[in-house]
């Protein structure tokens, strides 16, 4: 039987961990999230949960992934065997297909808007009806997500050190220094300032239950935990790497990625005098006027998207990796089967999805098109609900003794991280969640 793969250095695991969502949880989620709800306030709350929540859930499946040493299932089958907490992991399985499925769309319009701005096509004054044209479109919209997830199922199928660490490696560094560029850039623009108070002076009118769920919501997707992405790489963890310190990495980098795609975008929305509350499409719709107003606009534009591309199939390789890691089991010999047979699948899940702008979009669905109800399944019940059982596993049924063998750090964090996952994560998820609902 051939051995189970490990990463082979610490920072490969961290770009890689960090990764998973600084693609669409950073870069186009936060931003449109963020403007949607207040800007300030959100990202307050975001930051809060982040570390206060977020970071505590992320270290209990950096220890339940490496303490198990496998799949989610199988993990937890072996930590708490004969027992029904393996059914965590298949509600991780089931988020990730539905997340997988309906954010390969937006993977496909990166691809779709990239392909326009090699060939010089993304010059025009309504970027809001192009991108209205291009999400209605059903044969384009099929044909790239299809592209994308062909993209996505190449590198999963080479397995951890070929396809997902080397990715990683080489991509993520270029992406932060390119990000860094465009915000000062953005900053330089007449009325940019008025898009950092948006981003950072806060309006307390917006400080609601439903504001907080959102923004604990974006906090877990973010740092991808509730879906078993991150028990399912730290499965492939060596035993001598530290699990508090690739933790705190990867919750500070989110946090400093989520924020500069903020800096990019809010100066660049208030300088061009455009609403911050564009939704999903802001990205799309945004980022391309900042590049017609800086010279070389049109190289930078397809450096951008390139970029931006692979930040979005890091994502997306983390959450094919939780299906593909739980389908083939023990078979590791399987993995390249795998890929491409539950690829195909989640490619067919997501294509009313990819329709919901256009064919489909007559068709409702509670919290509005088809895209939204995949995006609250996930973000709003899956990953929170998920979460929450994470926590009640690594605080409740793992014992003192294999938790303090796993986290390695002085007795007192180690208490008080036992404290937050039992008590303090549970009981913030629960009020948030029921608050959500009475605002």
């Amino acid at each position: 039987m051939k051995q189970r793969e490990q990463w082979t250095s610490k920072i490969g695991f961290v770009l890689a961990a960090a990764g998973s969502a600084i693609g669409l949880g950073a870069i186009w989620k936060f931003p449109y999230m963020a403007g949607t709800n207040g800007g300030s306030v959100f990202v307050l709350l975001f930051i809060i949960c982040t570390l206060a929540i977020g970071l505590p859930i992320l270290l209990a499946e950096f220890v339940v992934g490496r303490r198990g040493q496998h799949d989610a299932v199988t993990s937890l089958k072996r930590l708490a065997p004969g027992r029904s907490w393996y059914l965590i992991g298949w509600l991780g399985l089931g988020s990730s297909f539905i997340l997988l499925s309906f954010y390969s769309v937006v993977g496909g319009w990166i691809l779709s808007y990239l392909a326009r701005a090699i060939v010089s096509r993304l010059n025009t004054s309504d970027y809001g009806g192009l991108f209205g044209s291009i999400i209605a479109n059903p044969m384009e919209v099929l044909f790239a997500q299809a592209v994308f997830m062909i993209m996505t199922i190449w590198i999963v199928q080479s397995g951890i050190k070929g396809g997902i660490e080397r990715a990683s490696r080489w991509m993520m560094p270029l992406l932060f220094i390119f990000f860094i560029i465009l915000a000062i850039r953005s900053l330089t623009l007449d009325g940019a300032m008025e898009g950092i108070r948006f981003l950072f002076v806060p309006d307390w009118s917006y400080l609601t239950g439903k504001t907080f769920l959102l923004a604990l919501g974006q906090a877990f997707f973010s740092l991808s935990v509730g879906v078993t992405a991150m028990l399912t790489y730290a499965s492939y963890l060596p035993k001598e790497e530290k699990l508090g310190q690739s933790a705190f990495n990867v919750s500070i980098l989110n946090i400093f990625i989520s924020l500069l795609a903020g800096i990019v975008i809010f100066p660049a929305v208030f300088a061009l005098g455009q609403l911050p509350d564009e939704g999903p499409g802001l990205i799309f719709v945004i980022l391309p006027a900042i590049f017609n107003e800086i010279p070389l606009g049109g190289f930078f534009m397809v450096l951008f998207f390139i970029l931006l591309l692979f930040a979005t199939l890091t994502s997306s390789i983390a959450m094919l990796e939780i299906v593909v890691s739980t389908g083939i089991g023990k078979k590791h010999e399987w993995r390249r089967k795998a890929s491409w047979l539950f690829g195909l699948l989640i490619f067919i899940v997501g294509i009313p999805s990819a329709l919901s702008f256009g064919v489909l979009s007559d068709v409702k669905m509670p919290g509005g098109s088809i895209f939204d109800f995949a995006d609250i399944l996930t973000s709003r019940i899956g990953l929170p609900v998920g979460a929450l059982l994470i926590s009640f596993f690594a605080g409740f049924v793992l014992t003192t003794a294999e938790t303090d063998d796993e986290l390695r750090m002085h007795p007192f964090l180690n208490r008080s991280w036992k404290f937050i996952v039992r008590i303090v994560a549970p009981l913030a998820i629960i009020v948030i969640f029921i608050a959500s609902f009475l605002t």
